[in-house]
């Protein structure tokens, strides 16, 4: 008596309707997915903003921060604390964090490679030096310090990109003279610093770690409204950077002009990194980490742009509430980051050379 094994069900011809209603089946989840991801890291952006603007040495309640905000709060003391004191700082961490995420999944899904950062190839090093060379040097502060920090992060993007062009572009190759670039702008940096006036230190040591607590109000302005702009610049050319995800030969045949896509989407990355620096100073690995995050989040399905925004804004708000409120002492805000940070990426880079993407 012979046993038969049960055959496996053969895969259905996506041709066929019931092929086709299969395929539409694993988008629409896939979709699903996408969308409560984007939704979830929205919400814990907004709890976390909302605790900032409770949590303090006098404590305010969730209603009294919303009465305030909304203009309905009748007590003085209360509007001053939430939208004076606290408010700045919420707001800076919240528009720095989604800058630098949102700036982080873009030079990650460009190079595809979970390495290519910002903040990790030398961009944010390049206006960090050039903020500082500002503050020190010229004395500037405001729009000129800004303006500073997007032409030092403009300069060592177009630097390292020539220096790793070589018939197209190479992630790999892209990351390891990016790290190049990054030390040498960090050793120019403290030349710099270590030429300033006493009085001229603090301030620019801001450039060195970064915290969201010193961003002046021009510059949470300036950075907001960056964040306005570049948000629907990046999601319409979301169609551009999953067509330059399949290659650039793929790509060409689909009819994209490679470089000028890829020129634009740096462009929108460097401009946002730019001035999230500018706020507030180079908060180390915040767009390292939000985009893969992200990416796990949304399972790969969708652009995971939205997603990676409010993830890098979750990871700034928790790092700040961290800094300020559980440790013996304050520190800045990128020290918490900086900690958080190393052991991420050494495990990325173990990840990412076990599944054959670290080069």
């Amino acid at each position: 008596m012979t046993s038969t094994l049960p055959r496996e069900p053969e895969p259905r011809d996506p041709m066929t309707p019931d092929g086709a209603s299969e395929v539409a089946a694993v988008r629409l989840r896939a979709l699903g997915r996408s969308v409560a991801a984007t939704w979830g890291t929205a919400a814990l952006a907004a709890v976390l903003f909302v605790a900032t603007l409770m949590i303090g040495k006098a404590d305010v309640s969730v209603g009294e921060v919303v009465t305030s905000l909304l203009g309905l709060s009748d007590d003085g003391g209360i509007d001053f604390i939430v939208r004076d004191l606290r408010l700045p700082t919420a707001a800076t961490a919240l528009a720095v964090g989604a800058a630098l995420g949102l700036s982080g999944i873009i030079f990650q899904k460009l190079l595809a490679n979970p390495l290519a950062s910002p903040d990790f190839v030398g961009v944010s090093s390049g206006a960090s030096l050039f903020g500082v060379a500002g503050v020190v040097i010229f004395g500037l502060s405001g729009i000129g310090t800004s303006a500073m920090a997007l032409l030092g992060a403009t300069v060592s993007a177009v630097l390292i990109y020539l220096l790793a062009w070589r018939d197209g572009i190479s992630g790999y190759r892209f990351i390891l003279i990016g790290i190049g670039v990054q030390s040498f702008m960090i050793a120019l940096t403290g030349y710099v610093i270590s030429r300033a006036d006493l009085f001229e230190v603090p301030e620019a040591m801001t450039w060195v770690v970064g915290s969201v607590g010193h961003a002046g109000s021009t510059e949470l302005r300036i950075v907001c409204l960056v964040l306005l702009l570049a948000l629907p610049a990046a999601l319409v050319l979301t169609r551009t950077l999953h067509v330059l995800e399949l290659g650039d030969d793929t790509a060409t045949a689909l009819g994209t002009r490679v470089e000028v896509s890829r020129i634009a989407l740096i462009g929108v990355s460097i401009v946002l990194v730019g001035f999230a620096t500018a706020a507030a100073g180079p908060l180390l690995f915040v767009a390292l980490m939000a985009g893969p995050i992200a990416m796990r989040l949304v399972g790969g399905s969708g652009g995971g742009l939205l997603a990676a925004a409010f993830v890098g804004a979750s990871i700034v708000l928790a790092a700040n509430l961290f800094s300020q409120h559980v440790l013996p002492e304050p520190v800045p805000t990128g020290v918490v980051t900086g900690a958080i940070g190393a052991p991420y990426l050494i495990w990325l880079m173990v990840t990412a050379n076990r599944e054959g993407r670290g080069g």
